[in-house]
């Protein structure tokens, strides 16, 4: 898919985008000069194509249900464009740890806080995710702040909340508790199978391979999320591993031929969807004519039926 470049007022506005996907935060709210937004370029882009970071929140059956963007919200409410996302050597340790950027954010790394729609959900003890400490086991602090006299049964909850646990179920039929925020590199990632798309200058992009990365994990129906496949993988005949999708909805193999030499356009024989509309256009077309013809009839005074006894 291109982009839409314009000139003058409006290509300012384009270079100011790129530029705030390239650099992120890390002009500290004040932009870089040309000269220093070329140096940074120069020195972050390529760490960032090798060292490159997906994340996820994935269900305990595998699936990665949320990919995670660069304005998708941490459990310390922060974005995740404003936590660590760049290293110049990626860390051996694991789980790789994401610490929040943000002046006094407790954070200690990137936790992917579940959305019910656009509204947040609740904890068992019935406080919400930002009621909860950012670090440890996640326990609930709302207990604190309330009247012990006034709200004797929530506080009486809250002292039991050892972290927050809620019973919300995800698309893939999956509590949100049996999830995990998963952080890998390209190569975790691709020995999983898993797609890891084209690589990209932008920061903090996370799990983000395309459009259809923004879908639910179970309305994914494109895994790869990088767009349509090449024409010569769609022209490939074929040999039972396809995807099904491709052999659910593609033209039989049969129906392959060859192409002459040069010739750059694709095979011009027709699906099985577009036989079928040719079908009905037939049949419409042939209804047309016969109501036509009923018409024409109904209005001949020598027709037999239109003749008075």
């Amino acid at each position: 898919m291109e982009r839409l470049h314009f000139q003058g007022a409006a290509g300012a506005i384009d270079d100011y985008v790129q530029y705030r996907r390239i650099v992120g935060e890390d002009d500290g709210g004040k932009m870089f000069t040309p000269e220093e937004y070329e140096a940074y370029k120069k020195t972050v882009l390529p760490t960032r194509a090798q060292n490159r970071l997906f994340v996820s929140w994935r269900s305990p059956t595998g699936i990665d249900c949320k990919l995670v963007g660069p304005e998708t919200p941490c459990f310390c409410t922060h974005r995740y464009k404003q936590h660590k996302t760049d290293f110049k050597e990626l860390p051996k340790d694991r789980p790789i740890l994401l610490p929040c950027k943000v002046s006094k954010c407790p954070c200690k790394s990137y936790h992917y806080a579940p959305l019910n729609g656009s509204q947040p959900i609740r904890c068992r003890c019935k406080h919400f995710a930002d009621d909860h400490s950012v670090t440890g086991s996640y326990n609930c602090t709302k207990c604190k702040s309330d009247s012990l006299h006034r709200v004797t049964m929530i506080t009486t909850i809250c002292s039991n909340c050892s972290g927050f646990h809620s019973s919300f179920t995800c698309g893939c039929s999956q509590p949100a508790y049996a999830h995990d925020t998963v952080v890998e590199t390209k190569e975790e990632r691709q020995a999983l199978g898993k797609p890891v798309g084209h690589d990209v200058p932008y920061a903090a992009m996370g799990g983000l391979t395309g459009f259809s990365s923004l879908a639910e994990g179970y309305m994914r129906l494109d895994e790869s999320g990088i767009g349509a496949p090449s024409k010569s993988f769609l022209e490939t005949p074929d040999d039972g591993g396809s995807h099904p999708f491709l052999r659910a909805y593609g033209p039989p193999s049969s129906n392959v031929k060859e192409l002459p030499e040069g010739n750059n356009q694709a095979s011009s024989l027709k699906t099985s969807e577009e036989q079928d509309m040719a079908y009905f256009e037939r049949r419409y077309q042939e209804r047309l004519q016969k109501e036509r013809e009923q018409k024409r009839l109904s209005k001949d005074p020598k027709h037999p039926r239109n003749q008075r006894p």
